[in-house]
């Protein structure tokens, strides 16, 4: 016997997706305030019993395919962007039947490389602009001044998310591009464009299509205030690609980064510089953030960081000064804050120098974030530097892992940062001795193994 469930509703948080049955001011889950939204859970159609005869359930067992048996891998070919570092971090170019999630601030430039790609895949390809945010003649003056004319771009204007699919499985486009979640909205759904539930609800919508009809789906999100993309995270998990948008906004340079990608490598990223024109490539990304280096100056080091299968060079700046607070300010940016303390207080037991009245600031120049261990060393050369107020030679680099003994552990591909480091000139390499044996000979760069940070850094300054 089946009958209908009660009609309830529930409040969900807009920041991360918690579910609550009553409101609260503050979410219990994120600790967000005022983020719980109302919402009307739909009726269910409750059974008295199970029966698997009666559930309507059907027997799939022809469909199932054994791994080792030939599947057709033609679903899976990828479609070049025509920029090289999009496609590098989609994992060699856009999968046919995939949705792509590209998230990052207000401005940041999400709309306009999406709009630029435009331009390279339209050449074979039609392409669908829907866009609930501008209007069809707002896209056409920005398409103007980036330079965007090719004849297989459509605009629709539009945000009501069943006709848009409707749309699409009648034309058939080659690539879609949703501009934004957050603008779009299910009629059917009691809640506003934005909430909870319309931003998974109409993600959904889009997943289901893409598949259905082997479509290349955009879709570009926006981002709260802590720098995870608005709405729910089970969002993240119906798509197969989230890409974000990284950078300052007083800066030019962006880096593109993949947070999840089903076809692809996670730790891949794209350098952009926004120019009037759009943005542009970075090609050699080590050099960029390189320019300007200052020669002669205290508490200066390069470090080595790999992003995915590329090693990135990157300028570590530490300005240690007296303090005039009671408790000293600790500052950092690119970096990890609490291993700047912990880098610290290493130096301060197995070292001997004292930093419990001085300010420590550490800058990571270019707004790059570094996050693996082997721009511990130099941090820590940095650090050293600006204490003693002696300078570190302009080409020397170092990378490794301080452990809490004051040791250097060894990090990975050392071969692949030796060799970035040899071809940008540098002279002087110090590195883990632990890493010695998976270093090939015949290098022209002087590589100097060292076992601890004494060590380190009396060749440093050597």
């Amino acid at each position: 016997m089946f009958e209908l469930a009660k009609s309830s509703t529930a409040y969900v948080c807009r920041e991360c997706g918690a579910e609550t049955p009553k409101w609260n001011g503050k979410c219990p889950n994120c600790g967000a305030w005022n983020s719980l939204e109302e919402v009307t859970l739909q009726p269910a159609v409750k059974s008295s019993g199970f029966s698997s005869k009666s559930s309507g359930g059907v027997d799939l067992a022809d469909k199932i395919v054994n791994l080792s048996d030939p599947i057709d891998k033609e679903n899976e070919t990828r479609y070049h962007t025509g920029i090289s570092e999009l496609d590098r971090v989609l994992g060699g170019g856009l999968v046919k039947g995939s949705v792509v999630l590209i998230g990052g601030e207000p401005g940041i430039g999400k709309s306009t490389l999406l709009l630029q790609i435009c331009e390279y895949l339209g050449r074979d390809k039609e392409i669908l602009y829907v866009s609930g945010e501008e209007s069809v003649r707002q896209i056409k003056l920005r398409a103007s001044r980036l330079g965007v004319t090719t004849e297989n771009l459509y605009l629709l204007a539009e945000s009501d998310a069943r006709s848009i699919c409707e749309t699409i499985s009648k034309n058939k486009p080659d690539i879609v591009i949703i501009d934004s979640i957050q603008t779009m909205s299910i009629n059917d759904l009691n809640s506003s464009a934005g909430s909870v539930t319309q931003v998974r609800e109409c993600t959904s919508l889009f997943m289901r299509t893409a598949k259905s009809e082997e479509i290349p789906f955009f879709i570009v999100g926006h981002v709260n205030k802590d720098g995870a993309i608005a709405g729910p995270k089970v969002m993240e998990h119906i798509v197969d690609a989230v890409l974000y948008f990284e950078g300052e906004r007083t800066l030019s340079y962006r880096i593109l980064r993949a947070a999840k990608n089903r076809f692809g490598s996670t730790n891949e990223i794209g350098m952009f510089d926004m120019q009037n024109s759009g943005l542009v490539e970075v090609k050699n990304p080590s050099q960029m953030l390189l320019e300007g280096r200052p020669t002669g100056v205290s508490g200066c080091c390069v470090a080595c960081v790999m992003e995915g299968s590329r090693p990135i060079l990157a300028e570590v700046q530490a300005l240690v000064t007296k303090s005039g607070l009671q408790v000293p300010r600790r500052s950092a940016s690119g970096f990890d804050y609490n291993r700047v303390w912990l880098i610290t207080a290493v130096l301060e037991k197995r070292i001997g120098f004292y930093f419990g009245n001085l300010d420590i600031y550490v800058n990571i120049v270019g707004g790059l974030r570094i996050n693996e261990p082997a721009a511990d060393l130099p941090v820590a050369l940095a650090l050293y530097s600006s204490l003693k107020d002696k300078p570190i030679g302009d080409d020397v680099i170092a990378f490794g892992e301080i452990g809490l003994g004051g040791e250097l552990r060894s990090v990975s591909h050392l071969e692949q940062r030796i060799k970035e480091a040899e071809r940008l000139g540098f002279e002087k390499c110090i590195v883990p001795r632990s890493g010695m044996s998976g270093i090939q000979g015949g290098h022209k760069i002087q590589i100097v193994p060292v076992s601890n940070l004494r060590q380190a850094f009396s060749v440093a300054l050597d």
